[in-house]
């Protein structure tokens, strides 16, 4: 059960998931208190995730144990040269290179450091995240290749698809594959261990999260971003920035909404019920719905823009779910036939505690009532 542990943070680190690498393996340092292994796979970890203070104290744990270790060795140059002290870094990357002549990672550092050891290029590489080339390689992420290969497949599928149907009818695809590299905003060892603000003076929680709640929270917000569901991705924001969450997971929360993307009728993956909205609509602010119902009231503005309520749930005319206020600015303004059934996609916002659809676009069949998908 313990060397599973270890295999499965190996794993973990291959994927580039080092936040669950700690999570995997600091509960079990009893287990593995004299392992080499696992000192060196917490250390490698910690110094992807920019926590250098820990990451020095595991590659000292393991230095204990072993010494001539070339991703060891690596590690500790790359502490060395993150905080600008040349000269000990050299030192460990001519280690390195006495087990390993051709080792491309050392010489491709000691050739940094003799162009830059007198500048601040360095710190350059430090903020940007560069300086992650001259950490220890962890080799092909299986995620990428995965991603690569089912991308592949599922473009072939699409274009043969698209070739038997295009003729009988325009398709739009929904988006699909890896989407930015969010590495940035994983959460650090402190942050995992601190979740909830210990400070809560002059904030309003509306949801009580323990620990582990925030931490998957934000986490199942990451996954779901790429996996195109925005949609989801917005609520697990929400939750966060509505709740006792850490000052720090709040603004990579905020950071994280930033990468977000409107969708299409299409692409539309998580739409909401009006009942589920109205239930907490705070939950849901800036997600994205896709409503079918009937116009009421419509008016248009000074300036183009033009307005409506959208009797949800209306649109064969026998109940209605409930009444929305629909907005749509001033360009492009949209074209309803205000006698038919409508199906609206928009943003959910909020007017004082009334419920306000942001429009972005409209569908309306020639029947105007066969809206729902």
């Amino acid at each position: 059960m313990a060397r599973a542990a270890l295999d499965v943070a190996h794993s973990l680190l291959k994927r580039r998931k080092f936040y669950k690498v700690l999570l995997v393996l600091e509960p079990n340092e009893e287990i593995y208190r004299d392992n080499f292994d696992y000192y060196l796979t917490l250390g490698i970890a910690c110094l992807y995730l920019g926590d250098v203070g820990n990451a020095r104290k595991y590659f000292g744990n393991a230095r204990e144990i072993k010494l001539t270790d070339i991703s060891l060795l690596l590690g500790q140059a790359a502490i060395f040269l993150r905080r600008g002290e040349t000269g000990r870094a050299v030192q460990y990357y001519l280690e390195v290179l006495d087990l390993d002549p051709s080792n491309s990672v050392a010489e491709k550092a000691m050739e940094f450091i003799k162009k830059n050891a007198q500048t601040d290029e360095i710190s350059k590489w430090v903020d940007s995240g560069k300086i992650e080339a001259f950490y220890p390689p962890l080799g092909v992420n299986p995620d990428v290749v995965r991603n690569g290969v089912l991308a592949g497949l599922l473009l072939g599928a699409v274009l043969s698809v698209c070739l038997i149907f295009i003729p009988q009818r325009n398709r739009k695809i929904s988006m699909v594959g890896p989407r930015a590299n969010l590495t940035n905003l994983e959460l650090s060892s402190d942050e995992t261990k601190h979740a909830q603000e210990e400070d809560l003076s002059g904030t309003v929680a509306y949801y009580l999260l323990d620990n582990a709640a925030i931490v998957k929270s934000y986490e199942d917000a990451r996954i779901y971003f790429q996996d195109w569901r925005d949609n989801a991705c917005q609520v697990e924001i929400n939750r966060l920035l509505n709740s006792n969450a850490s000052l720090a997971i709040k603004q990579k929360a905020n950071i994280l909404k930033t990468y977000l993307s409107p969708p299409t009728f299409d692409s539309l993956l998580d739409n909401y019920t009006y009942a589920q909205v109205a239930e907490d609509p705070r939950l849901y602010l800036d997600c994205y719905v896709a409503w079918s119902g009937r116009i009421a009231n419509a008016e248009s503005y000074a300036g183009g823009a033009w307005g409506a309520d959208l009797l949800v749930g209306y649109e064969t005319m026998q109940t209605v779910e409930g009444r929305v206020r629909l907005f749509f600015a001033p360009a492009p303004q949209p074209s309803i036939d205000t006698t038919k059934a409508v199906r609206v996609l928009g943003k959910v916002t909020m007017q004082g505690n009334e419920i306000v659809i942001e429009g972005r676009s409209v569908y309306q069949p020639m029947d105007g009532i066969s809206v729902k998908n």
